[in-house]
């Protein structure tokens, strides 16, 4: 059996994502801070410390982890085999058709039942 360890987290580990988490926060409340000055230049600043705050997460052992979790989901999403567009619309239409064809039975029953329904209890109409 092939069991991998799970990776400790550290101190450090910890003081990274706190850190990342303030930075980001304190991002955030210049962003407000500073409502006098140009909104362009306030999302920039916004931006470039969310990139700061974000390397700085991605130091950390699950941060690296994340990173490596999504470099492999590109991977398999490359692998894919994506439909044609004639077969996604042939699809499409067969999904319309049975949509259709289930909502006119539902109708049809409904109806059914609500005529037997009436002739029960005898309210006419």
């Amino acid at each position: 059996m092939n069991v991998k360890a799970e990776q400790q987290t550290t101190a450090m580990d910890t003081i990274k994502l706190m850190a990342a988490i303030a930075i980001l926060i304190g991002g955030i409340a210049a962003f407000y801070m500073f409502e006098a000055q140009s909104t362009l230049l306030r999302v920039i600043a916004l931006l470039v410390i969310t990139g700061v705050a974000t390397a700085v997460a991605l130091t950390s052992a699950q941060g690296k982890s994340l990173w490596s979790f999504a470099t492999s989901a590109r991977t398999e999403v490359r692998k894919v085999v994506w439909p044609s567009r004639q077969e996604t619309l042939q699809a499409t239409l067969i999904v319309l058709f049975v949509v259709l064809l289930v909502g006119l039975f539902l109708w049809a029953v409904d109806g059914i039942l609500g005529w037997i329904l009436r002739s029960i209890v005898g309210t006419g109409g």
